[in-house]
Order: structure tokens, then sequence, then C-alpha cells
């Protein structure tokens, strides 16, 4: 089986890292690649599991020296994917998942053809606006304007997800989940 990078991106509070939790622990031969951000932790996210919370000098030093295989502005914070870390799991012959933001998840897209090994990108809508909303309401970690901004963003964000190779909706979790798995098992057996 050919390694593979599987790119998931989507909408904020679409619901990608629960997917992606629940994706890593069904299929074994894949792993999750952890982005650097500026950001500082949200309640239970842990250093070099969650993300590597990094400052945006370190951030900045990063880019200038061609580190990252994609980076962007999200939401005034800085998200990048370590190149290196890629690589080295394709190396070994793993397949690896990332969970980046449609910004980033273009850039990889941009690069597909240098990159020297295959690539599929997963797209997660939203069943409605109005459940995106609830969504991120639950999560409780946005203040009112943050919500405003992320609501509209996402729906713009929506358009985006057009270019990628698979669309999933993301109405009820156990059911994307199911969907993403298959699409990414697929693939590795292609």
């Amino acid at each position: 089986m050919t390694p593979r990078l599987f790119v998931l991106s989507g909408p904020s509070g679409v619901g990608k890292t629960t997917i992606v939790r629940a994706v890593l622990e069904r299929i074994g031969n894949l792993e999750f690649s952890v982005s650097c951000t500026t950001r500082p932790p949200r309640a239970g996210e842990r250093e070099g599991v969650d993300y590597y919370f990094i400052s945006p000098q370190q951030f900045a030093a990063l880019v200038r020296a061609g580190q990252f295989l994609e980076h962007a502005w999200v939401y005034g914070h800085r998200y990048g994917t370590p190149l290196a870390e890629v690589e080295q799991r394709l190396q070994r012959g793993k397949s690896v998942l990332l969970d980046i933001d449609t910004q980033g998840a273009a850039a990889v897209h941009r690069r597909r053809a240098r990159l020297g090994f295959p690539t599929s990108f997963i797209f997660v809508l939203p069943p409605s606006r109005e459940e995106l909303l609830r969504r991120l309401e639950g999560r409780k970690s946005e203040t009112v304007e943050e919500l405003r901004r992320r609501l509209e963003e996402a729906w713009e964000q929506t358009a985006a997800g057009m270019w990628f190779d698979y669309l999933v909706i993301n109405r009820h979790l156990e059911e994307a989940i199911s969907w993403v798995t298959r699409l990414i098992r697929l693939e590795l057996l292609g």
C-alpha cells in the first residue's frame, strides 16, 4: 500500500477534530500530523498532541526557513503544518491525515503535483447554517463577535469546498465518521 496524504478540511465548528480522532482509531496505518499555532491553548488541548503552541516569532522564523507544508492566518492567529513531520511519516510507510482550514488545504492543493506523494482532499460540510451556529455556540470558546465572524467565514468556506475530491455532510456525527473512514480506506486500496 502506497502511503498517502489525506487533507480533511471544512469550516470551524463542523466537527473536523472529532471526525479525525475517530478515523485515526479505526484505521491502523494512518497517523495525525500535529500543526503549529500561535494561538493560546483551549481548555483540554495538549502541547504536541493537539497543536505545537509557539510564539509568533518562532512561527515567522519557521516560515522564513520554508519549514511548513502550508501555513495561514486564521481568525487572527497563524497555523501551519510542519513539512518534516509529514515527510518522515510518509517515508516510514505511514499515511498521514491533516486537519486544517480551507486556506491551508488550498495551499497544499496548489503544491499537489510537486509533493511527490499521492494526496486526497476531503471537505466536511455542516447540514445547515443554523446547525453550524448551534455547534459553534456549544463550544463556548468564542466571544459573540468571534462567533459572528466565524459563522460568516464558515459560510464563505463552504463555497471553497467545491474543488475537494470528496464532500461529506456532517448531519449525524457517526455517519460522517463512517463516510470519511470508508473514503480513506478506498483511497488506500487504490
